[in-house]
């Protein structure tokens, strides 16, 4: 596919996508879109979050036949913060700020740091675009959204192990040998992705979300983050996070920063198009 009418080669080439993935992943989320992005004229970057990633620290009894301790024992994300987590998109912004344009691009719980690097320097960014992640110009925590009425279809609940408190972390267990509990991690973040590829994708996922990423309160300012031009990738048939709760956050975010409102679009499928159909997420991207 060529690029949108609205979009011409010129602006691709002088344009780079920062990309921030969500809770569990890492960089490597993005790779079959980055791919696209430079079939389509497009460079990008992608951030591995502190805790993320193919470097990220596991609990002790992960990799081990029943993952001991995995209930109790205290993340060694814990003591990760939001600011790390902000620092690190900001150091990627920082680097890339050469390119005429940069596009931050964040996914789920990804937008929270996406938004506090975009606030602290919103001169780095030109646009910021969320498919399917917190956006909290409403609401300042994740869990403020993932507590909401429009919220109350999400699936997943399930998959959350231990107390998120004592462990420092929500943790989950993607290495799960129990067939019950896989089917419904495909089917709250992956449904629409094959079954075989579907298994390749969460043997590379991570047991621990920092408890700092999605709760720690973020404020964001008209002057600052309120200034960028934004755009929300609305998945149709998101189990995750349902539109419900995506409309929400827009609807919030342009009610209390209406000088940019939101240019919302909507890709069919699931939680995670990166999995199931990342060239239609790329050439959502480059419009």
């Amino acid at each position: 596919m060529t690029p949108s009418p609205n979009t011409t080669c010129t602006d691709l080439n002088s344009t780079v996508f920062v990309l921030v993935h969500g809770a569990w992943h890492g960089s490597w989320q993005w790779a079959a879109t980055q791919r696209v992005l430079a079939g389509l004229g497009a460079a990008s970057v992608a951030v591995d979050l502190p805790g993320h990633g193919f470097d990220a620290s596991l609990p002790s009894g992960h990799l081990l036949p029943d993952r001991p301790g995995l209930l109790t024992e205290r993340s060694p994300l814990a003591d990760v913060t939001m600011d790390d987590c902000a620092d690190a998109v900001l150091d990627t912004l920082r680097k890339v700020r050469r390119y005429r344009r940069v596009v931050l691009v964040a996914h789920s719980a990804g937008g929270g740091p996406a938004s506090l690097a975009a606030e602290r320097a919103s001169e780095l960014v030109d646009r910021i675009i969320y498919v399917s992640a917190f956006v909290p110009a409403g609401r300042p925590r994740f869990f403020d959204y993932l507590g909401a009425p429009e919220n109350a279809t999400a699936r997943g609940q399930d998959l959350n192990l231990g107390d998120p408190e004592a462990l420092g972390a929500v943790r989950i267990d993607p290495l799960s040998p129990d067939p019950s509990y896989v089917e419904e991690l495909r089917q709250t973040h992956y449904h629409d992705t094959p079954t075989d590829r579907f298994d390749r994708w969460r043997s590379a996922l991570i047991p621990d979300l920092p408890l700092a990423i999605p709760a720690t309160p973020i404020t964001l300012t008209a002057a600052q983050w309120g200034r960028i031009p934004r755009t929300f990738l609305r998945c149709a048939e998101d189990r995750a996070q349902p539109t419900a709760a995506q409309d929400l956050m827009i609807a919030e975010a342009d009610r209390d920063m209406p000088d940019e409102p939101f240019t919302v679009r909507t890709l069919p499928g699931s939680h995670s198009p990166f999995a199931a159909r990342p060239r239609e997420l790329a050439e959502a991207l480059v419009r």
